[in-house]
């Protein structure tokens, strides 16, 4: 009898550990599709309200490619997982810079000429900084959140007086470019719009009700989670439009997301996170996690910024970045290894 309750239970515990995983695979889905939709119906909502293309390359796109982060971390937080959150947030910077513009790069060196991203790179550098000193103590305390939602409001300000003030720049007209390409009209980008935002909102709680039980089968933290498989998932609609910009010579556009995305992770989608539950941040997030992520923004600084000229990243500085997101995935999983 005994042997029969316990196989009972072995296959109720098989049973979730498989609807997890379903529900892992088919949330990611579901949310690289709905990212896609709601940003392309975001973008063409805006282009129809009048906004300066530049502001829609900087806010709209290269935020609303940060959706599926926002959405996933507002829910993990509410239900009292911020480490999926935090995870989330920080695994995806690093697998902005290292993965998607290091692989783009090595397929097609980028080279961009924006004023506008020129300011970006020192600011976000700043940011990471900032989040680096808020997070020293080992705590992400409400007041931290509050801090880091303070820079975001003071950023999206600024965002919105550039954006009028460099009509003309490079980013402005790869954004008009883009927009003319996916023109659709009023009524069909609100219906994108909102269908984008609502299977958005189910498709991150699937992921997220996923992605912990998974976590809790194999007894690892959701922060590792988090850093890994929700991380890579949410960042490849910044893959895709990174890899479609380089591909028709809209490099500038290409960085826009990338830059636009990290500072939309690092100061809302984490400020947010905090905001809503307040966490203590493991030794290895400070040691290993911001650290990458800080490395690697300065390293894109310093290649990027174009001290002599133009911004550039070479094939060889694209293999590099990749080779570091490469290793990092290795230290991670490494880490899970010595759990068993």
């Amino acid at each position: 009898m005994g042997h029969l309750s316990i196989s009972h239970g072995q296959r109720n515990q098989g049973l979730c550990m498989t609807a997890a995983a379903i529900a892992l695979v088919a949330g990611l889905a579901l949310l690289i599709w709905s990212a896609d939709r709601f940003v392309e119906g975001t973008a063409a909502t805006a282009r129809h309200a009048g906004m300066p293309p530049l502001m829609i390359g900087m806010v709209v796109i290269g935020f609303g490619t940060s959706a599926p982060e926002l959405f996933v971390s507002v829910i993990s937080s509410s239900q009292g997982n911020p480490g999926l959150a935090m995870g989330n947030a920080y695994g995806s910077n690093i697998a902005n810079i290292a993965l998607i513009l290091g692989l783009t790069a090595l397929i097609q060196p980028i080279s961009f000429h924006s004023q506008a991203l020129r300011k970006e790179l020192p600011l976000l550098f700043m940011v990471t900084l900032l989040t680096a000193f808020l997070l020293w103590d080992g705590k992400l305390t409400r007041l931290d959140a509050w801090i880091l939602l303070m820079f975001f409001g003071a950023l999206m300000t600024w965002t919105i007086v550039l954006g009028f003030r460099h009509r003309g720049d490079s980013l402005d007209l790869e954004t008009e470019r883009g927009l003319s390409v996916h023109d659709m009209p009023k009524k069909q980008a609100f219906f994108w719009l909102f269908t984008g935002l609502v299977v958005l909102i189910v498709s991150s709680r699937i992921l997220v009700w996923g992605a912990v039980e998974m976590a809790q089968w194999f007894g690892i933290s959701d922060l590792l989670i988090g850093l890994t498989i929700v991380a890579l998932g949410t960042s490849l609609p910044e893959l895709a439009s990174a890899l479609m910009a380089a591909r028709r010579g809209e490099h500038d556009l290409a960085l826009g997301n990338v830059l636009g995305s990290n500072l939309f992770n690092t100061l809302a989608v984490v400020g947010i996170a905090g905001a809503i539950h307040p966490l203590a941040v493991p030794e290895e997030v400070i040691h290993r996690d911001i650290l990458v992520m800080g490395v690697l923004t300065a390293s894109l600084f310093v290649i990027g910024y174009g001290f002599r000229g133009p911004g550039r990243i070479t094939r060889l500085e694209g293999g590099l970045l990749f080779t570091v997101y490469i290793f990092y995935m290795g230290w991670l999983i490494n880490s899970v290894l010595q759990i068993y």
